[in-house]
């Protein structure tokens, strides 16, 4: 992946800019204005050797970023994301695999 050849970690920033952070309950993420929290805001590349084009996210806590089925706010189409464990199966870890795909300068993520 050209995207993150050389890259171990990044930040993740909405174009409001807000960060997504990973909770230390284990199991959110959310936005949040601040990087304060320079240790939850950070999410470690993992490149998925069956998959040039997708890669995995995973947290400072060792939980990786997951697509879920949860409305992220009522009424809005968007879903929450939430951190998993990788699972023994592949048939759930597809939920845990991210395209990212460039749009202008930035980097976007399709699940």
């Amino acid at each position: 992946m050209e995207f993150f050849t050389k890259t171990k970690a990044v930040e993740l920033r909405s174009h409001l800019e807000k960060y997504l952070i990973a909770d230390d309950d284990l199991e959110t993420a959310r936005q949040t204005r601040h990087g304060s929290s320079r240790k939850a805001a950070i999410w470690f590349v993992e490149l998925v050797d069956e998959k040039s084009h997708v890669i995995r996210l995973k947290s400072s806590y060792g939980r990786y970023l997951t697509a879920s089925n949860m409305p992220f706010l009522l009424g809005m189409t968007g879903k929450k994301v939430i951190q998993t464990e990788l699972s023994g199966n592949n048939f759930d870890n597809w939920k845990l695999e991210w395209e990212p795909i460039r749009d202008g300068f930035r980097l976007r993520e399709r699940d």
